[in-house]
Parts: C-alpha cells; sequence; structure tokens
C-alpha cells in the first residue's frame, strides 16, 4: 500500500467516488461521513492523510481539525462547496496543508494527494547520515522531517515543515510568495500569495520566541521571505 487514507464526508457519493480513484492508485482507504465518526475512527487507527470535508453534521471540518491538531500533524486536505477567502483561510490558520473547492476533478485531488504523500514518504532505513542543520536554537533534520528547539520537539504540519526546509534551502536568498506557492506546494496552485502569509504566521507561532523580534523567517517587504537564522 502506497499509504492509509481517511476520507471524511457526509455525502456518500462523493467519498465512496474518491475512495475508488485513489484505491485504484494503490491506497488504502477508510471513510467516515461526519465529523464525530472521523474522530472515533482516527483515535483509533493510523493515517498518512485526511481528506476532510468542510460541511458535515454533529461536528464541521473545521471544529474536526482543531481536534486532530491538538494530538497531530497528520496532512489535512480539507473539502468544501463554500469559495469565500475567509474559509479557506480559517482553514490554513487551523492547520490544513491544502484546501479543494467542490466541484473538483478527481486528477485534480489525486495530484494533490500524490504531492503530500510524496513529501510525507517513510525515510528508508538505509538511509544512515542526517541532513541537519542548527540554527539558533533550533536542530532541523532534514532527512527525519523533524525540528527542534532547545531540544523539544515541535509539531510542525507537512506544509509548514516543506515552507521551513525550502527557505533553509536557499538560505541568504530572498524567496517571493509566488515562488514559494510553485515550490512548496508542489503543484499549480490555484490560490493566492495569502496562503503563504497565513502559513509563515502559523510557522513563526511555533518556532520564534514570543515578545521578540522575528530571527528565523524575516520579511523583505515588497519582496518576499529569507530565512535569518
Amino acid at each position: 500500500m502506497m499509504g492509509k487514507i481517511l476520507v471524511v464526508d457526509d455525502e456518500k457519493a462523493i467519498a465512496e467516488i474518491i475512495e475508488y480513484n485513489l484505491d485504484q492508485e494503490g491506497y488504502e482507504i477508510t471513510k467516515a461521513f461526519d465529523g464525530k465518526e472521523c474522530l472515533d475512527v482516527f483515535k483509533n487507527k493510523k493515517f498518512d492523510l485526511i481528506i476532510l470535508d468542510v460541511m458535515m453534521p454533529k461536528l464541521d471540518g473545521f471544529s474536526v481539525l482543531r481536534e486532530v491538531r491538538k494530538t497531530s500533524s497528520v496532512p489535512v486536505i480539507m473539502l468544501t462547496a463554500k469559495q469565500e477567502e475567509v474559509d479557506k483561510v480559517l482553514g490554513l490558520e487551523l492547520g490544513a496543508d491544502d484546501y479543494v473547492v467542490k466541484p473538483f476533478s478527481m486528477r485534480e485531488l489525486t495530484a494533490r494527494v500524490k504531492a503530500i504523500l510524496r513529501r510525507n514518504g517513510l525515510e528508508s532505513e538505509e538511509s544512515l547520515d542526517s541532513n541537519v542543520i542548527e540554527a539558533g536554537d533550533l536542530v532541523i533534520d532534514l532527512d527525519k522531517y523533524e525540528i527542534k528547539k532547545k531540544g523539544k520537539e515541535i509539531n510542525l504540519t507537512l506544509r509548514e515543515y516543506e515552507l521551513l526546509k525550502y527557505l533553509i534551502e536557499q538560505s541568504g536568498q530572498v524567496v517571493s510568495r509566488e515562488e514559494l506557492l510553485d515550490k512548496v506546494w508542489d503543484y499549480e496552485y490555484y490560490g493566492d500569495i495569502r496562503t503563504v502569509d497565513v502559513t509563515v504566521r502559523r510557522l513563526r507561532e511555533k518556532i520564534e520566541d514570543k515578545g521578540k523580534d522575528y530571527r528565523y523567517i524575516l520579511t523583505k517587504r515588497g519582496v518576499g521571505y529569507y530565512f535569518g537564522g
């Protein structure tokens, strides 16, 4: 199996279409049809990705995401019929890795699933050497997808980690928001640069010292961001 995916949508026809297509790609699919069922299933089984509808009975997708993020950084793709920017931003603020607006093509959704799982794949046990970067109080293992601050592991979402990793790899260079959308989101992203700003803000909340000037993720006004560690 290429990965275990939890598909959550109260429209059973949609959930079954997603299941059929991703099953054809080799993924192991589990379905849930409301927010409460999703959390019950999630507590008892480990998943590599959640595809999560926003508008659901019992608990909506945003409420589910809040609960998931209390204990897990599993990648989450949000599904919604709404196109308002506020809904998209809220999902990103809560820690969603991606956002797909209904109606969507399975080709698009599958591409996004593959992009996320490719980046979040299990590391090869044959690789014994770690690509470790130390910057200030941060220790970042680029191979293990692990980051620690003052010895304590920081729980980042996949997208937050990839954003940090890319900025580190371009250390010393200012990277535009457009480039970050292209490189970090890893496909032709039909979004806007505010997606980057929201993710940067969440990342700063986790790695920067509160009440002090930013040290690691710095802004070049009117241009973009750069790593200053």
